[in-house]
């Protein structure tokens, strides 16, 4: 079942329960993004995506809502991570672009009477370290040796 089909039997009130907008605000997302697309290719350019632009808007809500790693959502799309990071990217870009989803500014916060609002990503990411091995560390204690 493609997300066309899965989309029509699905009640309004579901919306905010998958994808955490509500429907209204889906559509005007789904909109958006169409008009972009068709403003990008209308010259041409690069083959049409495996990934329509409802995938791709329904992938990057999925990707903030359930916080799933992008290997994981390459292996039920059936495409690269790097389709999904360049997906999510695009459909990020498109909506802030747009001026319809952009978060408020900095200063417009600060001047906010009363209540303060604090945006905070907690998610974890993994740092790569070089590995400690026994030759590397020799090697230096000869060098400073000398």
């Amino acid at each position: 079942m493609n997300n066309i089909q899965r989309l029509a039997s699905l009640a309004d009130a579901a919306y905010q329960g998958i994808f955490g907008v509500t429907k209204v605000t889906f559509d005007k997302m789904l909109s958006i993004l169409e008009e972009a697309y068709k403003k990008q290719h209308t010259h041409g350019g690069r083959p049409v995506s495996r990934l329509s632009v409802l995938d791709k808007l329904i992938i990057t809500l999925g990707y903030y809502r359930e916080y799933r790693t992008m290997r994981h959502i390459a292996f039920d799309y059936g495409v690269s991570k790097s389709m999904i990071h360049k997906s999510i990217q695009w459909v990020e870009d498109v909506l802030i672009s747009s001026r319809e989803f952009a978060l408020p500014s900095r200063r417009s916060l600060t001047e906010a009477q009363g209540e303060q609002v604090v945006l905070l990503d907690a998610t974890e990411c993994e740092i790569e370290r070089p590995k400690k091995n026994r030759k590397s560390t020799i090697l230096a204690r000869r060098k400073s040796i000398r």
